[in-house]
């Protein structure tokens, strides 16, 4: 089965248009962590600038690893959208697509008829991996690769979820 063919007995009760069905997930844990590491080494530069370097340093380097999760959550976000979008327009069934935890994790579950398929990752930037699984199935890859190789890795867990 191609992924891209329109399935004309798709279930009109299902989720129908993939634009922005995945919601914002940022990861607490990931601000967290880079809150610390800013403050550690803003605390380095207080023997060699002062304090007010030290909190120049601390908003720089708090504010470049927020930036990087937030967007690394868009990537995956985005990444997420499209591959839900792309099991729909080959005819699988998805009914929501929701946030698997309160800010613990960036991940989503996509509710089908066949089971929740989790996907979610590491949200930073330079190094953003995306996982997906069902029934203890499951692959990583880095964001590049699954963007760069979307076609095929939707066209697998198509033929993994909605076709077994």
């Amino acid at each position: 089965m191609q992924l891209d063919q329109q399935s004309p007995e798709r279930d009109r009760t299902t989720v129908t248009d993939s634009s922005r069905l995945a919601p914002t997930a940022f990861d607490v844990r990931v601000v967290a962590l880079v809150v610390v590491l800013a403050a550690i080494a803003a605390s380095v530069n207080v023997p060699y600038g002062g304090l007010e370097f030290a909190a120049v340093a601390f908003v720089l380097l708090g504010a470049g690893g927020i930036g990087a999760h937030v967007l690394g959550e868009r990537r995956l976000r985005r990444l997420t959208d499209d591959l839900v979008g792309r099991w729909i327009d080959a005819g699988g069934q998805v009914e929501d697509v929701t946030r698997s935890t309160s800010g613990r994790r960036t991940e989503w579950t996509v509710h089908t008829p066949e089971g929740p398929i989790t996907v979610g990752g590491l949200a930073f930037a330079p190094i953003s991996n995306v996982s997906l699984e069902h029934r203890g199935v499951g692959d990583t890859v880095s964001v590049a690769d699954a963007t760069r190789d979307l076609d095929r890795l939707a066209e697998e867990w198509y033929l993994e979820v909605f076709t077994r």
